[in-house]
């Protein structure tokens, strides 16, 4: 009875600090393909000095699926370290198996980590709706971890009724990064959702709406491409001062163009180089970013003032 009494504290901690800005940290590679952890504590800082309330590591923009076991323990431990307590840290899994994710969450419980981020099976067999919900069920009976669905595999996209069954089933299941671009949807998810769940938007073109709507905040690849800009939007929304969170939107627009493609990692990294940081590499097979994508890149960037000066 204790540990249940201090295990729904904890999770009413995490609820109470987990919200707004969660930028998606991107992992360094060096040219060669190895996690360059050396340069994790940089980007850390980075993040929490633009005002971030709160990181995910190992996630799609953090190339997670191109992580092994070890690789990713490595990474959440060096990303724990350099947070240090001051901002939750999310810890996003992409793996196809119930054992897998579970045993990944498992080597990183100890980290202190405010949520596992799971991601459904990301390969072309789709669980049924009893199997989706059992998968989640194991992982949280393993791990006892509190847990964000991360819904963003298109043959494997969890309907709103899904949704809100695994998270009135699960109890360990917090809420929903609902990504994809079907607005209605995510409206659908946020209107019939419990006080007590989390929906996080994902939808990086139409963050604005999202928090119009309601969301308790955002796991998007544009907040660590332009965090500085994404908090400001954030806070003018809360403010209630729709002609800067209307020229904050329209101004990061142009850039969720420039990266939203297939080399994300890329574009994202290469924005962050822009603004000063060495951020590395993506991990091959992913395509380095071209000449094309870099200009437009740039020119987003110049549209917030956020290119470094040299």
């Amino acid at each position: 009875m204790d540990w249940i009494l201090i295990h729904n504290m904890e999770q009413e901690s995490v609820l109470s600090e987990l919200k707004g800005i969660v930028a998606p940290f991107t992992t360094p590679f060096t040219e060669s393909g190895a996690v360059n952890l050396s340069l994790v504590p940089a980007q850390v800082e980075w993040l929490i000095e633009n005002g971030v309330h709160g990181l995910a590591a190992g996630g799609s923009t953090g190339e997670g699926h191109a992580l092994d076991r070890a690789e990713y323990r490595e990474l959440m431990e060096k990303t724990a370290e350099a947070v240090a307590g001051r901002v939750p840290l999310v810890a996003g899994i992409i793996a196809n198996s119930t054992a897998e994710v579970a045993a990944r969450g498992q080597s990183v419980k100890d980290l202190g980590v405010a949520a596992l981020q799971i991601t459904p099976p990301s390969y072309l067999f789709r669980p049924d709706d009893d199997a989706m919900v059992r998968h989640f069920k194991e992982i949280y009976d393993e791990c006892n971890v509190p847990i964000l669905i991360y819904n963003v595999v298109p043959w494997c996209y969890l309907s709103p009724d899904l949704l809100l069954r695994i998270m009135d089933e699960v109890p360990g299941v917090l809420g929903v990064k609902q990504s994809a671009g079907d607005m209605k949807l995510f409206a659908d998810l946020v209107r019939r959702a419990k006080p007590a769940n989390l929906i996080f938007s994902a939808v990086d073109a139409l963050l604005y709406p999202s928090y119009q709507l309601g969301a308790c905040g955002s796991i998007a690849a544009i907040l660590t491409a332009a965090p500085g800009p994404s908090v400001k939007l954030w806070n003018a929304v809360k403010a209630q001062d729709w002609d800067t969170a209307r020229d904050l939107h329209e101004r990061l627009m142009p850039l969720w163009d420039a990266i939203g493609v297939d080399n994300m990692p890329s574009l994202c990294k290469y924005a962050q180089q822009l603004q000063g940081l060495d951020a590395g590499y993506a991990r091959r097979p992913t395509s380095p970013a071209t000449h094309e994508q870099k200009l437009q890149v740039r020119s987003a960037l110049e549209n917030l003032d956020l290119v470094a000066k040299k």
